[in-house]
Formats: structure tokens, sequence, C-alpha cells
């Protein structure tokens, strides 16, 4: 259960932080505090079982038939990202207290900052591939949240943008391999995957599979050619910087390809894939980055190359490429995250990131550039410091591999001259920023930072030291762990020590020290030449690539679509006919052997008026009232037809619908014409009667010959078990609340989502106002006739007991939460026409989007209580109980669950027509004196 809390403590944390806005900085803080560092405390209580070699897990019941449940692992891998999410995260949330201005939204800051915290610890927790998809998605969207924070700057939406893009269509690639894994294993469990390597790469879709996982990867990870979108996020907040590109967000892909090692890896087209991919990054975000003058920027491309530099080792057929991946994850955040706190502090009290007017601040904040520069010296691999052992071991395994055949000596090669320029844009950072003469026309007065805010870079420069000087004290049982983990076996041999003696991983690091600070004393002819090469700009090429997708489907838009609504019906039912209509051209006879029902008086007379409501809709489609009343028609009698053939449930819902769609339509009648002229053709009437005649043979012909023939129905498996297994005789609720429950969930969730969006289009809308009805006549000075109000008020109790005694009785008789809930809001919305929306305001404030929300929670909420006796979610319960003075009775959770259904219904069908309402109080009002 303790696996279960860490990620919801997070997720308490973000909805809290959001409500307590009126809290001060420091009291805000403490509270976004609590959760994660809770959630620490329980993480450090379960890591001792996993030191030990345990894989925890918990596990509830989701969807059980699919395979698809809620599911947690920890294992070694897991409690390593576990421990930088939070610990970083925590570290992060305080630093923002001091970073963010006063004109600032912190509540807004914290509440994203822990939604994304939830999300990355449901990626690396996740036992359940489909539920890692869910949690690798939410933290494409709570970092676009983050990135444009400010919202105000175009190219803080432009990078959020950009990264929701990139990061999204990874993630349906991401998708699409995980639905193929599950389907060569059978399964969506993770352990069962992992243990599946065998069977995973001798199928067929190996390959296929692969390169979809790896483009989840690589474009989380920015790895080349996705590297682009990271230099542009960097127009978050410096906090958000330091963790989605330090522990988080560029980790994730990093995780993922950790994570299925041990199902994936082990291939050649594994190694060519990951291994080119990882070097080919390395190189480019090494050279970019000695070029960047912003300061964010070049520890974006910094932040690229040590990403390569991961994927890279993950890339090598060697056991300890992997321990030395693991080592670099932690060191790489340690440093980064450091680095970009120190940026912020720079950037906080300079006003400016630029290294051309930031020089010689070691003499206006001294404390400051000494933290800064330890963490760059630990990003350039300088010996007793956490970045210099991890890239000792990258340069060993360099060694050790068969990439590119005969031409694998290139490997260790090119990771020396990576090195070197990681040497030379560390130096950078430090001269050009601290030392290099005055600074020039800064805009603030640089000082040192307020003392708390520069706490987390010392505990961050601290465990730099701390892990380069006693690594094996620090770290070794963490890497041991964690290796297992992504090997699937017991961790080779190794020793983490500062001196190995003379050897070629030394020499490597040697060249790479001595190596960059030559390129960076002869910059100017790097820079020089990089000046020379066309310029190359990934955001112009995106937004080009954008744009042009963009005109290319306005353009087969403005092929397809007219603003015809003729013609599009017309489309889709030539479409109809050829899907539906040639299948019959095939069958030998369409009359089966079952002999229909005979047609009584009371059947033909209900099918006549069918007909004629029918037909009067579409001779008198001009005259809009005369045309409603027909279509209503239409509805009544199919309500009256669903009586007939014993479905009084769909009855009643009809009969529901139809009174609220008269209204609506009532409603939206009063801003159309009131006279439309005739446009159609005789050519054209011609060919619409052919159409709608083919139609109505060809569905007509498919409705005989169903009739016809036996019908095989699942429908005895839900008469049978509706009251065994769901508690009530009404068989169509109890499908409804009990065994598609989980649909219902979905729909009335479409249902409160159409709602809000109708209610926001309708907000401010521009409409024509017509000042009389359609003969001409103004609209009548008494706007509410007294009778009307006064009916409406004698049945709103009578309606709403009715609406109860339905509700009430859904669970075994005609009736529930949908039906109950309509005829609520049609009580409620006959006093908005009875009395107006201003008479309802005045005596009651309504929020329906609250409402919504309220009804939605509640279903949720009554499917998440049968997790807490071990049930599958949304597993109803039923009893019997005698109470004194009404006698024994029935109760069932899934009531619970109706009440949200009918609360959703009421809110949602109320925001629409009480929007609708108030657009037509709003223009009689202003034709009409009071």
């Amino acid at each position: 259960m303790a696996l279960l809390w860490i990620p919801l403590l997070s997720l308490f944390g973000s909805l809290i932080t959001s409500l307590l806005g009126r809290l001060g900085r420091t009291q805000l803080t403490a509270v976004a505090l609590a959760m994660p560092l809770t959630a620490l405390v329980l993480t450090f209580q379960l890591a001792p079982q996993v030191f030990s070699g345990e894989t925890l897990r918990y596990s509830l019941s989701w969807i059980p038939l699919l395979g698809i449940d809620v599911s947690f692992r920890l294992d070694g891998l897991a409690l390593l990202f576990v421990l930088l999410i939070l610990g970083i995260g925590c570290l992060v949330l305080f630093y923002a207290r001091y970073y963010l201005s006063e004109k600032d939204s912190m509540p807004k800051l914290y509440s994203y900052l822990l939604l994304f915290m939830t999300a990355m610890l449901g990626i690396v927790l996740s036992n359940n591939v489909i539920q890692l998809w869910l949690f690798w998605e939410l933290t494409s969207i709570s970092s676009f949240l983050l990135i444009s924070y400010w919202s105000h700057k175009s190219e803080a939406r432009n990078g959020a943008r950009m990264a929701l893009a990139v990061t999204g269509g990874g993630g349906l690639a991401l998708l699409a391999g995980l639905l193929l894994l599950g389907h060569i294993v059978g399964s969506y469990d993770l352990d069962v995957i992992l243990a599946s390597r065998a069977l995973i790469q001798q199928h067929a879709w190996y390959e296929v599979t692969l390169v979809l996982v790896l483009l989840g990867a690589f474009t989380k990870s920015a790895q080349f050619p996705f590297h682009f979108w990271l230099p542009h996020a960097m127009a978050a907040p410096t906090p958000v910087s330091a963790y989605l590109h330090s522990a988080t967000m560029v980790k994730a892909g990093i995780f993922l390809l950790a994570r299925f090692y041990p199902a994936l890896a082990g291939s050649d087209l594994w190694f060519i894939l990951v291994g080119l991919t990882g070097l080919t990054t390395l190189l480019v975000g090494a050279y970019v980055a000695l070029f960047k003058h912003d300061l964010k920027g070049l520890l974006a491309f910094s932040t690229i190359s040590h990403l390569g530099l991961i994927t890279l080792l993950l890339g090598l057929d060697t056991e300890l490429a992997t321990v030395a991946a693991i080592f670099h994850i932690i060191n790489h955040a340690t440093f980064k995250a450091s680095l970009f706190m120190a940026t912020g502090i720079i950037d906080h009290e300079t006003g400016t990131r630029d290294m051309r007017k930031l020089n010689g601040m070691w003499q206006f904040m001294p404390y400051t550039a000494t933290l800064a520069m330890v963490a760059a010296a630990a990003m350039a691999g300088v010996p007793l410091l956490n970045g210099f052992l991890s890239k000792e071991m990258f340069f060993a395994e360099t060694l050790h591999q068969q990439l590119l055949g005969s031409m694998s000596w290139l490997i260790p090669v090119l990771a020396t001259v990576a090195g070197a320029f990681s040497v030379a844009y560390s130096a950078r950072f430090i001269h050009d920023v601290f030392f290099n003469g005055q600074p020039i026309d800064l805009p603030k007065e640089p000082h040192e930072a307020p003392r708390y805010m520069r706490v987390p870079i010392e505990i961050l420069v601290a465990l730099c030291l701390l892990v380069g000087m006693f690594p094996n004290l620090i770290v070794e049982d963490m890497l041991n762990v964690a290796s297992s983990a992504v090997l699937g076996t017991a961790a080779p041999e190794f020793y983490v020590a500062i001196w190995h003696g003379f050897n070629l991983p030394l020499l490597m690091s040697a060249l790479a020290v001595c190596g960059g600070l030559l390129i960076y004393t002869q910059r100017k002819y790097l820079f020089q030449f990089q000046a020379s090469l066309p310029p190359l700009s990934a955001k112009h090429i995106f937004e080009n690539m954008i744009n042009s997708m963009t005109d290319w489907s306005k353009r087969r838009i403005d092929a397809i679509e007219n603003g015809s609504l003729q013609r599009y019906l017309m489309l889709m039912f030539i479409v109809v006919l050829l899907a539906a209509g040639w299948p019959l051209f095939e069958m030998h006879r369409l009359v089966g052997n079952k002999v229909p029902t005979d047609i009584d008086v009371h059947v033909g007379i209900g099918a006549a008026m069918l007909m004629v409501g029918a037909l009067g809709t579409v001779i008198w489609h001009r005259a809009r009232i005369v045309a409603l009343i027909m279509i209503s028609i239409v509805g009544l009698m199919v309500s009256v037809a669903f009586t007939r053939f014993s479905a009084p449930d769909l009855a009643l819902t009809q009969l529901t619908v139809e009174v609220v769609t008269v209204i609506l339509l009532m409603l939206a009648l009063f801003f159309l014409p009131q006279h439309t002229p005739k446009e159609s053709s005789s050519i054209r009437v011609l060919r619409d009667l052919g159409i709608a005649t083919a139609i109505g043979v060809i569905v007509g012909s498919i409705c005989y010959a169903l009739v016809t023939r036996p019908l095989d129905s699942i429908s005895q498996f839900f008469v049978e078990n509706a009251k065994s297994g769901g508690g009530g005789t009404n068989v169509v609720n109890v499908i409804l609340v009990d065994f598609r429950g989980f649909d219902t969930l979905g729909e009335i969730t479409v249902l409160g989502i159409a709602a809000l969006g109708i209610f926001k289009l309708l907000v401010n809308l521009p409409l024509f106002m017509p000042a009389s009805d359609g003969e001409g006549r103004p609209w009548a000075k008494e706007r509410y006739p007294i009778l009307l109000a006064s009916i409406s008020q004698a049945l709103l109790p009578l309606a709403l007991l009715v609406s109860v005694y339905i509700f009430l009785r859904g669970h075994n008789l005609p009736g529930g939460g949908f039906i109950a809930g309509l005829i609520t809001a049609i009580a409620f919305i006959l006093q908005y026409i009875a009395h107006g929306s201003e008479w309802i305001a005045a005596r009651f404030t309504i929020n329906y989007r609250k409402i919504i929300a309220s009804g939605i929670a509640i279903a949720l909420a009554t499917g998440l209580g049968s997790w807490l006796f071990n049930r599958p979610f949304l597993t109803s319960w039923f009893d019997y109980f005698d109470i004194p003075g009404i006698g024994k009775i029935e109760l069932a959770s899934a009531m619970a669950f109706d009440l949200g259904v009918y609360v959703t219904v009421v809110g949602a069908t109320m925001m629409i027509l009480a929007s609708l309402g108030k657009l037509t109080t709003q223009a009689v009002s202003k034709e009409v004196p009071h």
C-alpha cells in the first residue's frame, strides 16, 4: 500500500497547493514540501527491502478482462529514480520560493511541479505498460504547462508547443510499441514482458516494436534528430528547467531504455540504433553548447550531450557499460540541477543570462561563483568530483565494444573529442561568467542571492564532492541494485575508485581536459568557422513544417468542405449506400425463415404517425415551428414504440430527451432567420429524393432481413445475472451502473466536457437578435405570463418528487439516474422559461460547472471505493437492511454511482439550456422595455 501512496501524495500536494492561493509564500512552500517529503520518508522505509534484493509490488484491479490493472513495482532502478525525482524535486520547490517574483503565481507553479512529479513517479513505479504510458502522456501535458508558465511570453508558448508536439508524437509511437509488446507476450504486465526476452526478439514484429519504443524514448530524452525542442523549453522559469532537464523530463526516455533493457536489448538492431543515436547526440550537443551565449542555452545543449552519453552506454554490449550509465544518471542529475539553479541566481540578481555581458561575477557573488565552478568542474570531469568517475568509466567501456566492427576504434576517439568539448564549454561557463574582466551594461546591480536560495545548490554540490571522493561509500549499493534491475541478472563486479593507475581511460581523460582547454583558448577560430556556416534554426524548420502541414490540411478541407450541410449529408449517405447496400446484392435471398409479427391496428396507427411526422418535417422544413412539431411527433412515436416492445426505460429516456431537445431547438430557433429562401433547383431536389429513397430502401431491407431471421443475443446473460451479480431486477439500469459502469463513467465525462465546451462557445457570442417574430409582430411586453409562472412554481416540487421516485426505483424498476436527472433539469428549465434568468439568479446561485465536476467525482469515487475492499474498479456491492419505519429495503453501492450520473446530467443539461436561455433573454430585454 505504501507504493500507492508515493505518487498519490504528490498528486494531493498538487491539488492542495492549487487551492491555497491566499497563503503566504513561506506557508505555501511548507505545504508544497510536506507531501513529497512524506513520500521520500516512505521511500526510505522501503529502501532496505530493495537493497536486500526484493522487488516490491502492489496491484489493484482496474479492467481485469483487458489485463489492465493499477499496478506498482519498486526495484533498484525505480528506487533510484524515485529518490532523484523526490529529492531534487524538494530542493527545486524550496528554491522556487526565492526565485519567483511577487507578481508570479506561486500556487500555480507548485501545483504544476507537483503534478509533473506525480507523472514521473507514475512512470518509474508502473508495473503495467498501459498505465506507464498514461503517466508518460501526463508528463507531456504537465511539462507543457510548466514550460508555458510565463504564457505572456511568445517564446514560452512556442517552446511549450514544440515540446508537446515532439514528445506527444513520440508518445503515440510508444503506445503502438507497448501494444505490440503486450500482444507478443500476451500480457501488459511489466514483469511478464521483462521475463519474455527470447519470445519478443524471436517474434516477426520485434524490429517494428523496438523502433516504436525507441521513438518514444528518443523524443522524450531529446536524442538526435529530436533534440531541437529541449533548448526552446528553456523559456520556462529556471526552477522548472532545473527539474525537467536534470532529473525528470529528459530522464524519462533514459529510464524507458533502461527499463526495457532486459526485454529489448541484446540484438544487433538495438546496439546499432541506440549506440549510434547516443554517439551522434553526444557529439552534436557538445559541439553546439560551446557557441551558445545564453547560459541556459549552453546548459541545454550540454544536457543533450550528456543524455547522448548515457544512451551510448546503454547501446554498448557490455554489462559494465550499464553500470556506468546508471552512475552517470546520478551524477548528471546532481551537477546539472545545481548548475541550473546557479544560473537562476545569476539571472535573478543581474537581470541577464548573456555571457557576453556577464563578466567578473566573482567579485560580486563569490559564494555562488564557487558553487557554480565546482558543479561545472564536475560536468567537465575534473578529478575528485563525481563527473570524473562516471566519465572515466564511460571512456573505459568505449574500449570494449564492437559497435562499428573493424572501425570500432572510432568510438573511443569520438568519445574523447566529445569529452574535450565538454571541458571547453565548462571552461567557458566558468571563465566568461566569473572572470574575464568587468560586466557590461547589466540591467541590475549584481549581488549575492538570499542565503536560503543557495541551500539547494550547496546540498547538490556537496553530493558532487562526496560521491567524487567516497564513491563506494555513497553510491555502490545503489549502483548494484539499479544495475541488477536493468540487466535482469546480478550486477557485474566493479570497483569505483579515484585512481586505477596509469591506463588508457586515464590518458583519454587527460587528453579530454587538455584538448578542451586548448579548444577554449583557441575558440575564436571555431567561432569564425561556425559563423561562416549557413544559419540553421531548428525552431524555424519546425515552424515551417507545422505551417506547411497546416496549409496542406486547409487546402484538403477547403476541397471537401464548402459549408453546405446538404452536401455533407449527401456524401455521408452515398458512403452508407455503398457500404451497406453492396452486401445486400450478394445475398441470395432477403427474407429469412422466421415469420414476422403481425401488424395490428395500434402498430399500424403508430407507424402511420411516424411517417406523417417524418414527411411533415421535410415538407414544412421552412416553417420552423411546424417542422419542430412534426419532428416531436416522430420522437413521441419512437417512445411509444419502445413501450410497445417492452422497453420502458428506453421509452422514459426518449421521452425526457425529446422534451429537452424541443426546448433546446426552440431556444436555437430564436437566433435563426425567420424566413429562408428556396435555393434548391429541381434537379437537386430529384437528386436528393433519389438518394433518400435509396437509403430508405436499403435500411428497410436490412431491417426486414433482420426481423425474419433468428437473432442470437447476449441479453440472456444480463437477464440471468442482473439480480445475483448487480442486485437489481431492472436489467437496463444494472447494465449501465454495474456491468458497463466503466462505459457510463466515460459517457458522463464526455457529456460534462461537451457542456463546458458549449458554455465556452456561447460566452460573449455575437448573434443575430430578432426584434419580432416570424409574422413581424414585436415581442410581447409581458415577458413572463403570470399563469405560466404560477403553474411552474406549483409543478416544481411535484416534478422533483417524481424525479426522486424515478431515481430511487431505478435499480429494480424502470428509471435511474439519467432519466431522473433529465426530469429535474426539465423542472428547473421550466422555472427559467416562466420567470427568467434574473429571477432565478436573485434567489439562488447555481454554478453548473461545479455540479458537473461533483457528479463525475461522485461516480469516480464510487468506483475507487471498491479498491478499499481489494475488488476491481467499479465493482458494486448490495445487501438488504431492515430500517425502522421503512421496512426491509435493498441498498447498493451502484446507487451512489447512479447519483453521480444524476448530478452530471442535471448540471450538463442545465448549463447548455440556461446558457442559451440567457442569450435569448438578453436579446428580448434589449427590445422590450421593463
